[in-house]
Formats: structure tokens, sequence, C-alpha cells
């Protein structure tokens, strides 16, 4: 199963949530898993369409997702994925 990251920020609103397996062939599996297992952290990633957020970054053995809408990228087995978010203020 992927091993999926994620940032401090999210951490911060789901407590105990630090990296975590998930079952998943493909990005919008692992958004669906991590929701399923931490109902409301989908909306802190995807928009009401399902394609990520405009500040979300999400990459996969360290290359970034291409598909941000469908989110059809493959995930393997042995991937490490890692869910960013960038930040912004001034």
């Amino acid at each position: 199963m992927p091993l999926v990251h994620l940032t401090y920020h999210l951490q911060r609103f789901f407590p105990g949530l630090r990296s975590v397996q998930v079952p998943a062939a493909t990005v919008a599996e692992v958004i669906a898993a991590l929701d399923r297992g931490r109902p409301g952290l989908a909306t802190y990633i995807v928009d009401e369409r399902g394609a990520l957020r405009p500040h979300v970054h999400i990459f996969i053995g360290g290359r970034r997702v291409r598909d941000r809408a469908a989110l059809t990228d493959p995930v393997g087995a042995e991937d490490e994925v890692h869910v960013v978010q960038a930040l912004s203020g001034g």
C-alpha cells in the first residue's frame, strides 16, 4: 500500500494523522481513502468538483501529479505520496 505523508497544516486539523498507508491505485483513490479514515480531510485537498485545490500539490515518488482535475495518476503499492500545501501571505 502506498505511504502518504501530509503537511503539518493538515495534521493540526486532524490530530494524530501523520503518515498513513492506504489501499489505492490512483491519486483519487488515495484521497478517498484518506477521507474515509478522517471524514472532511478531502475538503482541504480537493474542491467541490474533485480537482486539486490551487494551493495543494501532490507528489508521487518525487514527481508532481499531472492530472490535477480527475486525479488519475497511478500510485504503486511501494510509492510514497506527499500532499503539500503552498503557503502565502505577506
